[in-house]
């Protein structure tokens, strides 16, 4: 079993957890390209009707994982930043293309958002069909303060949800936004206490895994087409 994430499997529900809470569940790429394979195989399973996606521990996902690019030797902030910026070129693509796989899924994507979504976490975490986070949960984007640009189809995503103005300054001005605002803005289903995050999921997913699943295919086929255009795998 992978050390990166748990899979559960109960019935039409798969559920795919990150599990490095020592890292705050933080993105490499290892653990994007693992999460993309995960995504496939739920796509390729006929029987799977509904995906669950949350993490370990407080945090679902703190976005890049900075030790990687970070040298204790490098104490100039400009070099610090340059370093940053190098590996901020090649994360984004392997998320973006892990985004396109769970967007565009057949099953119903529920993210059970256990605590804060940062940069590739919240990218990510645009792309489920559904999302309910724990109360005091923060969303934001540090991409921008990184000089990386935040682009591509979660900038797309996040621009429909949040309006032009809005997502400008999330993404530009890198705001941090809570649950409760997030909620109020439309951008999540529901905020819950931390204790009762998977069983709205479950129930949720239980009632969307009892309808028709040619029916939600085609119908999540021509809401993403407004926004991401089709995809074909």
């Amino acid at each position: 079993m992978s050390s990166n994430f748990l899979i559960e499997r109960d019935g039409p529900v798969t559920t795919i957890t990150f599990s490095r809470p020592e890292r705050r569940n933080c993105l490499n790429q290892e653990i994007v390209l693992e999460f993309e394979h995960h995504l496939q195989d739920v796509r390729d399973d006929r029987e799977c009707r509904v995906l669950i996606v949350t993490g370990q521990g407080a945090t679902f996902c703190a976005g890049a994982d900075t030790a990687l690019f970070k040298d204790k030797s490098a104490t100039d902030l400009r070099e610090q930043r340059r370093r940053v910026s190098e590996f901020g070129k090649k994360l984004p693509r392997l998320i973006g293309r892990a985004f396109d796989v769970l967007a565009h899924l057949d099953q119903i994507t529920i993210g059970a958002i256990n605590g804060a979504a940062v940069g590739g976490g919240w990218s990510l975490a645009l792309a489920f069909d559904f999302a309910i986070a724990v109360e005091g949960a923060e969303f934001w984007v540090p991409e921008v303060d990184l000089d990386v640009p935040f682009r591509g189809a979660p900038a797309a995503m996040l621009a429909a949800a949040l309006g032009p103005w809005r997502a400008k300054e999330a993404i530009l001005a890198c705001r941090h936004y809570k649950a409760d605002e997030l909620l109020a803005l439309g951008v999540l289903n529901r905020v819950v206490k931390s204790d009762q995050l998977m069983t709205a999921a479950r129930e949720l997913a239980k009632s969307m895994a009892a309808k028709s699943p040619e029916a939600i295919a085609a119908t999540k086929r021509g809401i993403n087409a407004v926004f991401l255009g089709q995809r074909q795998f």
